[in-house]
């Protein structure tokens, strides 16, 4: 109890309560008292208290009446009450077969009775936290089969959330509420596309078995990386596949951070492409970006939905990757003009694209900038060539140089593998570089003394 205890001090003379009343409140107990057996099973009724102090031998309603009534009653019969008895040991007896918890016997004494008193408080403490305890066990188990629907329903929603979005993205959108920004709408969006060139060729020769293996290979590949740039990925299509930004949740720069990503997916997809070729797989990787307003919102039916875009931008996206070839990453004019102060660009014209009315405006990413300049890093004075480079970058160049892998390099330096391809995709643009082994011969000849 952490309000001051109360205690019913019951007896036919005030002057008997005055001497309790003195013994007790400089102990911390607030007293109250009554002088009859009705006045106190009034008070008991009205303002419980925590202990009651009854006197045996009352006109009227004696103790031992008001004491078994207090007993009979549920809301009282676990209510500490001390009797006060005058002698015998048949009064003793008596108030026990009543019911009392303990006794006290006149002329009490005081050390006596504030140990009585003490101990039976320090139990009914205990009998309230039980009593409590199981009160909000009960109420726990009443609510326990709601909550549980809750949570399954919550975890069915996160199951089709994370199909199509990025981890962080999905726990965002994980609330009923949340899962409304996926109904259908129109938003400005930047949409990446990419294949593999050679894929179909591969598939014609080759056992579905070993198809499938680089299907999953690549779709896996390219997944940490995606995630680390919280895309939102739309349905697969064999080689195919499709990343968005600005929706469901808005971006700051969303083709800019299309054309990171594409420049991270180049990064890893040269590892895999270099295995690839060992195993006498003829394939490349083309990546193709527009940016504009499209329709979006879940597609498919029960039990089967995806998150996706409907639009030109989308449809220019992935005729620009099919066009791509050799690592290419291909822009349109609306990407260009979004990004031409993140990258460098050349020209490829005016194209025609099947689906469209007129030809449009293409260009090619060449290289990543750093402060709004262009970055050919490879033939700047070595003196200055780390410069663009970040504090993080620095430490994965150390990492690179000790043969780590992006995966490796995620864990040494406790981030996402995609945050760690990444960086080292940043680090080949902003270097000119088109390797790791390359990254880690610049780094050794940085370390060399200067003639």
């Amino acid at each position: 109890m952490e309000r001051q205890p109360r205690i019913l001090v019951v007896d036919d003379t005030p002057r008997n309560i005055k001497v309790m009343e003195a013994s007790l409140a400089p102990r911390g107990y607030a007293i109250s008292g009554v002088t009859s057996g009705a006045a106190a099973l009034h008070e008991i009724a009205t303002q419980p208290p925590d202990l009651v102090l009854l006197d045996v031998i009352m006109p009227g309603m004696d103790g031992f009446e008001v004491c078994r009534r207090l007993r009979a009653e549920p809301a009282t019969h676990l209510l500490p009450v001390v009797m006060i008895t005058a002698s015998g040991d048949q009064e003793k007896v008596s108030a026990l077969e009543a019911g009392a918890d303990d006794f006290v016997q006149k002329p009490f004494n005081q050390a006596e009775l504030l140990a009585r008193v003490a101990s039976l408080l320090r139990i009914k403490t205990y009998h309230d936290t039980i009593q409590r305890q199981a009160a909000e066990l009960a109420e726990w188990n009443r609510t326990l089969e709601t909550r549980v629907q809750e949570q399954v329903a919550e975890l069915e929603r996160l199951g089709r959330l994370r199909r199509f979005l990025s981890p962080q993205v999905a726990a965002l959108l994980v609330s009923a509420e949340g899962e409304a920004l996926l109904d259908s709408h129109r938003r400005q969006i930047a949409v990446l596309c990419c294949h593999l060139p050679g894929f179909s060729e591969l598939a014609d020769v080759t056992a579905p078995e070993e198809v499938l293996a680089v299907l999953r290979t690549y779709h896996e590949g390219l997944g940490s990386v995606i995630y680390g740039f919280e895309g939102t990925v739309g349905p697969l299509v064999e080689d195919r596949l499709t990343v968005h930004f600005n929706d469901p949740l808005p971006t700051d720069d969303p083709a800019g951070q299309a054309v990171r990503l594409a420049l991270a997916m180049r990064e890893r997809m040269n590892e895999l492409l270099a295995v690839w070729r060992k195993s006498g797989y003829s394939l490349d990787f083309g990546v193709g970006i527009d940016f504009g307003y499209a329709t979006l919102g879940t597609i498919g039916f029960a039990g089967k939905t995806d998150y996706g875009a409907i639009g030109t931008v989308v449809h220019l996206a992935a005729k620009l990757a099919e066009a791509a070839r050799a690592g290419q990453i291909l822009i349109s004019h609306r990407v260009q003009l979004a990004t031409e102060q993140l990258v460098d660009t050349s020209g490829l014209g005016e194209q025609a694209v099947a689906g469209l009315a007129r030809p449009v405006p293409v260009f090619v990413v060449e290289r990543m900038r750093a402060a709004g300049k262009s970055v050919p890093l490879a033939a700047a004075d070595r003196s200055t060539a780390a410069g663009p480079l970040t504090e993080r970058e620095r430490e994965v160049v150390a990492l690179i140089v000790r043969g780590r892998s992006n995966r490796e390099i995620a864990e040494e330096l406790v981030i996402a593998e995609g945050t760690a391809v990444r960086h080292v995709a940043n680090i080949l643009n902003k270097l000119d570089l088109h390797s790791r082994a390359q990254v880690a011969v610049w780094a050794m000849e940085q370390a060399r003394p200067v003639p």
